[in-house]
């Protein structure tokens, strides 16, 4: 096999593999691609190119066809087989339909007739160096430069050494450094029944005996024991000391400050991180296996995974369109798609994957959008687009309030509660949530009509014209929609009538397996639901087990109630105090994380201030709906950001800035009704 020939002034460009039987071919082109400051390594043969692909990670293969001994075909499919994000351009002197349709199904970038153009040769790698970019986002391989250690140690998404090891030295210190007496006293205080003795926010506070710790009560509850010998010299158990217990509920806290900061770098997958959590609680001793196991099978991983189940049936029936079209039927004037639109879908978004709303309204609005713009005989009006999507977009995510099945916040939530003794039906829920969502998407809208109305060129919009071209495509209902529409309306009956009997996550299964009996939902299509989402929710549930049970909850609590205002300590106070941090914190990590996050914390902290828990952790729930301001805060924004192309030119209409701005403002006002219209408004009404 050749060796590299490099460049020197080069030698951070495109390395290519050029895999030729033809000496003086593959010598010329090698020249040329040099010449270029292209990093060639040429081979003649299928086995060496194997080889270079193992040990010099090539970003494009430029590959002959017809070679003897191992045949380019078969090249190919080996080279996939170790680095399928490679990208192959196949070369031949013997071109055929056939061999391109057979390259073809083996992902082939791109087919050439040999001898092929330089120019031609050379745009084909610039399009494969970009393809293998979106090849390795695909197959989840980080895409890391290296060009310094500063590059290294920030890495790329999901693969970040520096993170990593700051996460790594975090741990370490919270094991090994001494923990707060403060620690110690709340693990060896016994349980007196007062009303304000400060292990009163312990998540099994009601179940332990009068005279019980939390060190004994814990070691009972998780069974978890010492050995001692007696003097007889029989062994026998005895409950853990509060030393050991202390170790335990560090190791949470370490858990827990260690996800976070995964969670919010994307230091490594989500998933991973999941699963990180349990192998700490497993491997430190937290609970016993099967107790890790239960923690992380709750009923609210149940329901989240249901629902994103049911999601993929609502979608993959074209059901989601249905209702996207019946959304935006009103919208033939400005004010209507405003006022009458925005508060449709925010309410249809607190029981219906707002994600799959946006990925099919937003490809209507930039149609529409160009319709618009055509009708108008304007080129562009980035301020009408900016406007029409940012508040759909905004309104979607304030749909999460309303009910329990509006996002994973909401469940991890409820496992949450369900560790402190609280359960909260379907019903309750919407009581307290789903009065706020159309109130609040009506103030949404109505920033948007008055910060744009003299902006825009054109207020002639009439979406409705739209909606009917595509009504047409999809004709009338078929069978698998009516199937579904029909038991999404009995789950969502069975979740308010009795989901304090079969919980929320009963109704779903048994939603997944009508579905499944009628033929609408197959096992494959379950399979291709975010497994990743189900992993973090059930993490979630399980560190929040952890933390409660340990302890470190009741400490972090204890801790943090001590350092608010008096005003902020308890009631409508301590709501405010824990949105305003949740509100914060989501824009700059998932939901879910964040209520992951907080949850466990703030619970404790309405228990110590002698707080209903069910208002602290519904507010801070609501509050996690609140990721406005980045496109990194929610898949709504992410989807938008990515569909607002102009249909015409392809040029991007919305802006980063234009989401920090609006978003930010968004923000406030959502913080403003939640406390205005919620805490000081209609709870007071409500019994909690």
């Amino acid at each position: 096999m050749t060796e590299i020939k490099v460049n020197e002034t080069q030698s951070s460009e495109t390395v290519i593999l050029l895999v030729d039987d033809e000496d003086q071919f593959r010598a010329a082109l090698s020249k040329q691609l040099i010449i270029r400051g292209y990093a060639i390594i040429d081979v003649d043969n299928g086995e060496d190119a194997i080889k270079a692909v193992r040990h010099n990670n090539p970003e494009v293969v430029i590959l002959d066809h017809w070679m003897p001994g191992m045949k380019g075909v078969q090249t190919l499919k080996e080279i996939k087989k170790i680095a399928p994000e490679v990208q192959v351009i196949m070369l031949t002197g013997r071109g055929s339909v056939d061999l391109a349709v057979e390259t073809g199904k083996l992902d082939v970038f791109h087919y050439m007739q040999k001898p092929c153009s330089l120019p031609e040769l050379l745009e084909a790698i610039e399009k494969a160096r970009q393809e293998r970019i979106y090849a390795m986002v695909r197959h989840e391989i980080p895409h890391v430069k290296k060009s310094s250690l500063g590059d290294w140690l920030m890495g790329a998404h999901n693969s970040r050494p520096g993170f990593i090891i700051l996460g790594l030295l975090l741990f370490l210190t919270i094991l090994f450094v001494p923990g707060p007496a403060r620690l110690l006293f709340l693990l060896t205080t016994p349980k007196t029944g007062h009303f304000n003795e400060a292990i009163i926010g312990y998540s099994d506070y009601r179940k332990m005996t009068t005279g019980q710790t939390i060190s004994e009560y814990y070691s009972l509850k998780a069974g978890l024991y010492n050995k001692v010998q007696t003097q007889d010299g029989k062994v026998k158990k005895v409950t853990l000391k509060p030393v050991q217990v202390a170790f335990r509920a560090r190791v949470m806290i370490g858990v827990l400050l260690v996800a976070v900061l995964f969670w919010a770098t994307g230091a490594i997958p989500v998933g991973i991180t999941a699963l990180l959590v349990g192998v700490c609680m497993y491997f430190f001793g937290i609970m016993p296996p099967n107790l890790v196991a239960q923690a992380y099978a709750k009923d609210a991983v149940i329901f989240i995974f249901g629902v994103l189940a049911i999601s993929s049936a609502i979608m993959k029936t074209g059901l989601d369109k249905r209702i996207g079209m019946l959304l935006l039927g009103f919208s033939t004037s400005l004010k209507r798609f405003v006022f009458i639109f925005a508060p449709l879908l925010a309410v249809t978004a607190s029981f219906i994957s707002e994600h799959a709303l946006i990925a099919f309204i937003v490809p209507i609005l930039i149609v529409s959008y160009g319709g618009v713009l055509r009708a108008a005989n304007l080129k562009s009006d980035k301020n009408l687009a900016v406007m029409m999507l940012l508040m759909v977009c905004f309104v979607a995510n304030i749909g999460g309030p309303g009910s329990p099945a509006a996002g994973g916040r909401n469940a991890v939530m409820i496992g949450i509660l369900a560790d402190y003794g609280i359960n909260i039906t379907f019903g309750q829920w919407v009581k307290c949530g789903l009065p706020f969502v159309p109130v609040m998407a009506l103030v949404i809208a109505l920033y948007f009509y008055l910060a744009f109305r003299n902006k825009i060129k054109t207020r002639d919009i009439n979406i409705m014209a739209q909606i009917k071209r595509e009504t047409e495509k999809i004709g009338k209902m078929t069978r698998e929609e009516y199937i579904t529409a029909f038991v999404l309306i009995l789950l969502v009956l069975m979740w308010t009538t009795v989901s304090d009997i079969f919980g929320m996550g009963g109704p779903v299964i048994l939603s997944i397996v009508l579905l499944n009996i009628f033929g609408v939902l197959r096992w494959r299509d379950i399979n291709t639901i975010h497994w990743d989402v189900v992993a973090l929710y059930a993490s979630a549930c399980a560190m929040g087990t952890g933390l409660a049970y340990t302890g470190a909850a009741l400490l972090l609590a204890d801790s943090f109630i001590h350092l608010l205002p008096d005003w902020m300590m308890s009631g409508t106070g301590l709501c405010i105090s824990t949105s305003l941090f949740t509100g914060i914190l989501t824009n700059f990590m998932s939901d879910g994380a964040t209520v992951a996050a907080i949850g466990p914390i703030v619970l404790p902290m309405a228990m110590i201030s002698k707080t209903s828990p069910i208002m602290i952790g519904l507010a801070t729930a609501f509050a996690s709906s609140f990721a406005h301001m980045l496109i990194i805060g929610t898949p709504n924004n992410a989807i938008a950001y990515t569909m607002a192309k102009d249909p015409d030119t392809g040029e991007q209409l919305i802006s980063l800035l234009d989401f920090f701005k609006h978003g930010f403002v968004v923000l406030l006002l959502s913080l403003a009704i939640l406390w205005g219209w919620a805490f000081f408004g209609y709870w007071r009404l409500i019994v909690f």
